[in-house]
């Protein structure tokens, strides 16, 4: 009984029923209105007819404004209106207020070495060109002398990040989207606990909407308690709003400023496979040591100095990566972080992924747990299989919702057909989100191939040019596909009312 009563006062269900009311609300009330006025229906059909024109003119994605066009055309009243609340991607103006400042404060400290760029060219003009991209749009430099340890499995990263997190002496930030109390959370929780009580810096940044079902709405206060500084991004609240439509879906620990975590790994037990919801839980991450920990770490703190106004002015200096390494850095090849934002008009993940196939000459391997692509992202993938390069993509053999897995499969057809080949891990689910190409290219990061993940979320993503860890991604790749089964186009058989369903689901998919 206590616990119904905890569920029926909590923070969920009572978000629910708000939200329910508004929906309801605003349908009754526009039903009303339309109704009874011949001149406030002919209004919401004009409304319909000019956001039509605006969505033909406009920059948006194909698929998006298709996806919108013919859910106006179908609902002429309630359409463009309902375009109006729930269809502008562009993110809030609250969000651009406070986030790019914060971003722009930080810009003078992201500098190039232009003998890094220069390094590069000499061996390969085109990837010379990725990085001046990255830099240039995204304002993320490349570097050298940067260590990268890869992990094919999120437990190996895991017991790292655990050791990295006993070493800590100075400063810690953390920024995840999921945060679930478990074994992987409690135990890094404890470490953050006893250091923060040590004079440690830490920080937390967690996605509010991530963790809207697995942490109490106290999480905050008991992190600040314990004298964790904690800050969560874009709060949920039961109002039907666009700036719902932005989330944090990076994953950084950085250490000191000389140690940096990122990958698809989140603060979750079937991230270590500890609980299996899902079979086995494949996933994959990177730890750096150098110089490029800067990027990481300069996202983190335009985020938290955004948000966190009374820490705005702190001399960022102090988290440079030699602060507390004074020792010079080491390694081989070349690490670009670098991380995507809504609030501009770049697609800069899904270029990156792009040009990786549009450069490959031999191979490219991929990893995601949706492949949920429009027809630029498939022209892609299709035009490298046609021109002989060994396309293979890895998806989940064991969904973890059925209808993503339904919107994934959706798309295999097209793409067997020009030569890709597709391949579903069977021992269970892959959240892992990577590319390999050419022995030479990789990104390991939080970038899935789906609509959210490339438009409108938060994301960050590990970029590497000839360095060691791209041969431990290739391996692990290919021991991934020896444990997954090849989809076979004879095996794909659609009845008519199946096609329907799968065109409906793609069509809707990027509207939500």
């Amino acid at each position: 009984m206590k616990k119904i009563l905890q569920f029926l006062c909590g923070r969920i269900f009572l978000t629910g029923i708000l939200l329910l009311v508004q929906l309801s609300w605003f349908v009754f009330f526009l039903m009303k209105l339309t109704r009874y006025s011949v001149f406030l229906s002919g209004f919401f059909g004009v409304l319909s007819i000019l956001i039509v024109l605006y969505l033909i003119g406009s920059d948006d994605n194909p698929a998006y404004k298709i996806g919108w066009i013919i859910l106006i055309m179908a609902l002429p009243l309630l359409g463009g209106l309902l375009y109006l609340l729930f269809g502008n991607k562009r993110p809030s103006k609250p969000l651009q207020r406070q986030l790019v400042p914060s971003q722009k404060a930080l810009a003078p400290t992201l500098v190039q070495d232009p003998k890094i760029l220069d390094e590069i060219g000499k061996s390969d003009g085109r990837a010379e060109g990725l990085s001046r991209y990255l830099q240039r749009m995204g304002g993320w430099p490349v570097f050298g002398n940067t260590e990268v340890c890869y992990y094919s499995v999120g437990e190996k990263m895991y017991s790292d990040m655990l050791d990295a997190l006993e070493n800590a002496h100075h400063f810690i930030f953390l920024e995840y989207f999921i945060i679930q109390p478990g074994k992987m959370w409690d135990s890094i929780l404890e470490i953050l606990t006893r250091k923060a009580a040590a004079g440690v810096d830490v920080r937390l940044i967690f996605d509010d909407m991530g963790s809207l079902f697995l942490l109490p709405q106290s999480f905050p206060r008991e992190m600040e308690r314990r004298g964790i500084r904690c800050l969560p991004f874009n709060p949920f609240v039961p109002v039907l709003s666009l700036m719902m439509n932005n989330r944090d879906h990076r994953k950084i620990l950085v250490v000191d400023g000389h140690t940096a975590f990122n990958g698809g790994i989140n603060l979750s037990d079937e991230y270590i496979n500890h609980t299996h919801p899902h079979g086995h839980w494949k996933d994959t991450g990177v730890r750096l040591q150098g110089p490029a920990v800067w990027n990481f770490t300069a996202m983190f703190l335009s985020m938290w100095h955004a948000f966190r106004k009374e820490d705005a002015q702190e001399d960022v200096r102090q988290f440079f990566p030699h602060v507390y390494h004074p020792q010079p850095f080491t390694g081989e090849g070349f690490v670009q972080p670098f991380g995507d934002t809504p609030l501009d008009s770049e697609e800069l993940a899904e270029n990156v992924y792009i040009d990786i196939l549009a450069q490959a000459k031999r191979y490219v391997y991929i990893f995601t747990p949706y492949l949920i692509i429009d027809d630029i992202m498939k022209n892609a993938l299709c035009a490298a299989a046609k021109r002989g390069v060994d396309v293979r993509i890895v998806t989940p053999g064991i969904p973890d919702k059925k209808i993503v897995y339904r919107l994934t499969r959706s798309h295999y057809m097209p793409l067997l057909k020009a030569g890709v080949r597709i391949y579903e891990y069977t021992p269970g689910f892959i959240h892992a989100k990577s590319y390999v190409a050419d022995d030479e290219t990789a990104v390991i990061g939080t970038i899935n191939m789906d609509y959210r993940s490339l438009y409108l979320h938060f994301e960050c993503g590990t970029y590497l040019y000839r360095h060691p860890a791209v041969l431990d991604l290739k391996a692990d790749a290919l021991d991934t596909l020896s444990k997954s089964r090849e989809v076979r186009l004879s095996r794909i058989h659609h009845t008519a009312i199946g096609a329907l369903f799968d065109a409906v689901l793609r069509l809707l998919a990027p509207l939500f």
